[in-house]
């Protein structure tokens, strides 16, 4: 089972939905990092469930606590081991479908693929494994401070609805709102229709765009390592995403190239580029523009409805969703897809160290 991520920056979650505690084990941390624990809880918060009445209700605080790899605040370069107990666990509410497999979910692939499966939550597929990586991502952050690198991912659509182009919104202004969405009106109606979805006992899918800022040229390992095709792997490895964009995207099919080419110009000692379709990634490195892509999240796959199924044996059946969980996940899933973002970034910029004598 793929648990770990990186190359020399190198994390491995651990835990299951409704065991005693989830974790994660960072190896490759270099020493002498300051430890700000007070950061690593405030992603993690943003990230929790029960924080509003458009996410799930189940009650975690997700406190944390660091094992091994810190010494007086600082990293030591060895191991640092992360456990984040369980608290709300209602493992009852998953007893219908203990020999049922439910729609869309992971059910039916794992107990085909390992003849035995979690029922509990999902065990290892839920959702509730992405807090190890905020945690990560979090440590991954305080890296990142010493370089003016800054990592903003907010909502940028929920069903139909769209806020207007990251270029034209105030990034500092994702936290005002439950929503995440950094334009007051749009977050407004998305609030308003996640509600009405959650009403009607449904769910509903949404998109988060990442920003990039001040990432240095040269960023990423071609051929296969390009720097695009690892923020993908990373944004698919997600809970519930369907899509993956980076630059203009599949828009840019309907450009020719002489709208879609970046031109160069000179910008004091600095080469720039005067349009950015391609995302601040040309030829899988970076250069020096803002990096973007959009993260498509589909509707979460447990509904509150009956829908048709069948059970371990073959027969038909039907399942219905208990328990507590998010009509819509793209406000929480936020600072997950910036904690994975800042882990690709920093594994690179340690591979960039060694590519040059």
């Amino acid at each position: 089972m793929g648990n770990t991520y990186g190359t020399l920056f190198k994390i491995s979650t651990f835990g299951e939905s409704h065991g005693p505690a989830i974790g994660v084990v960072i190896d490759g941390c270099p020493a002498g990092l300051q430890i700000d624990e007070i950061f690593i809880q405030s992603e993690l918060s943003r990230r929790k469930p029960g924080q509003s009445k458009i996410t799930t209700q189940r009650k975690e605080d997700d406190n944390f606590k660091i094992l091994s790899g810190v010494f007086e605040g600082k990293s030591t370069g060895t191991p640092i081991a992360i456990i984040i107990e369980n608290q709300d666990q209602r493992s009852k509410d998953y007893s219908h479908i203990e020999n049922t497999f439910r729609p869309s979910h992971a059910d039916y692939t794992y107990q085909e693929k390992y003849g035995i499966r979690d029922h509990r939550g999902g065990g290892r597929s839920s959702a509730r494994e992405t807090a190890a990586r905020v945690a990560a991502g979090a440590v991954a952050k305080l890296l990142l401070r010493k370089y003016p690198i800054e990592i903003n991912a907010f909502v940028s659509q929920v069903g139909e609805l769209k806020a207007p182009h990251y270029t034209l919104l105030d990034l500092t202004r994702t936290e005002e709102n439950i929503v995440r969405c950094p334009h007051e009106a749009t977050a407004e109606k998305m609030i308003e229709l996640i509600d009405r979805v959650r009403l009607d006992r449904d769910t509903i899918g949404g998109i988060v765009t990442c920003v990039i800022k001040n990432a240095p040229v040269g960023l990423g390992e071609p051929v296969f390592d390009k720097l695009h095709a690892e923020l993908g792997k990373a944004m698919l490895s997600i809970n519930a995403v369907k899509g993956f964009e980076y630059g203009s995207g599949f828009d840019g099919v309907q450009l020719r190239g002489s709208e879609h080419n970046d031109e160069f110009y000179m910008e004091g000692n600095r080469v720039r580029t005067k349009t950015n379709h391609s995302g601040g990634v040309q030829g899988g490195i970076s250069n020096g523009e803002d990096i973007f892509f959009n993260v498509a999240f589909k509707p979460v796959a447990t509904i509150m409805q009956d829908q048709n199924t069948v059970d371990k044996d073959g027969n038909e059946a039907s399942v219905s969703g208990k328990g507590r969980h998010d009509p819509c996940v793209v406000p929480r899933a936020v600072p997950i897809v910036e904690a994975m973002a800042a882990l690709v970034l920093v594994d690179f910029l340690l591979m960039a160290k060694t590519s040059k004598f």
